[in-house]
């Protein structure tokens, strides 16, 4: 079980939508991209990191979900036939 900070770092929000398990991981990444993404402002509003830094840390985790969304065929269409 999560402690008190954890849930307050990193809150999840429940999923509605339809339950296949590639949905609801898709689902945990896109949460996970939107807190990182939220950090890295923080950081850089703060002059933590540069704001380019804050840019190629945003991109490279933009890959990543990119990369999620392909492995997992999240929107595409299913194969007819077979």
């Amino acid at each position: 079980m999560k402690n008190g900070k954890e849930d307050f770092l990193y809150p999840r929000s429940r999923y509605y939508g339809e339950v296949k398990p590639e949905n609801l991981v898709f689902n945990a990444n896109l949460q996970e991209f939107a807190n990182k993404v939220s950090i890295i402002c923080g950081l850089e509003t703060g002059g933590k990191i540069t704001t380019i830094e804050a840019y190629e840390e945003i991109k490279a985790i933009w890959k990543e979900l990119k990369h999620s969304k392909r492995e997992l065929h999240i929107g595409e269409q299913p194969e007819e036939g077979n």
